[in-house]
């Protein structure tokens, strides 16, 4: 199974494939998708749509987890990040990829187990988990991964809650 994190940006779009083989998590892939900030924005969302497409035809995730926007306090980043967002979902639709979104505090809680952590802390963790040589940079694949690893370790919980008859 590949999960597919995306850490959404227009400038710096963060990516990371993790792949799960029993209770085993392993990064297959990893990186940032980059525009020229003096392009216009209406070339540079379409160069993001076009290199987010081609990583879902590539990896064909069963998943895709996008961060969720839940607070900014710069309405430019805020707009950016919820148009590379807004990309991201589309690419993984038309697909047909199962979409997942998570706050940051709640990727922290669940790879680092606080809510509040940091870039170095998440970047250090999600190398343990995924037992990497070294952390993961630049910080936006590191985000990206610790989606995908945040997604992947919730799974279990959520199959037991919904046999359970609980919510989803």
């Amino acid at each position: 199974m590949f999960v597919v994190g995306i850490d959404p940006g227009v400038s710096r779009c963060g990516y990371g494939v993790v792949g799960r083989q029993g209770s085993r998590l392993s990064a297959a892939a990893g990186g940032v998708i980059s525009t020229d900030p003096k392009s216009p924005l209406p070339e540079r969302l379409t160069i993001l749509f076009r290199e987010l497409r081609a990583l879902m035809a590539e990896y064909r995730p069963q998943v895709v987890v996008v961060e969720r926007v839940f607070f900014q306090t710069n309405v430019r980043t805020a707009m950016a990040t919820g148009q590379a967002g807004g990309l991201a979902l589309v690419a993984a639709s038309e697909q047909g990829c199962e979409i997942a979104q998570y706050t940051s505090n709640e990727v922290k809680m669940a790879v680092v187990g606080y809510g509040g952590a940091t870039k170095d802390q998440v970047q250090r963790m999600v190398a343990s988990i995924l037992e990497l040589a070294e952390p993961p940079r630049p910080p936006d694949v590191a985000d990206a991964l610790a989606l995908a690893v945040c997604h992947l370790t919730a799974e279990p919980l959520r199959r037991a809650v919904a046999a359970a008859g609980g919510p989803r």
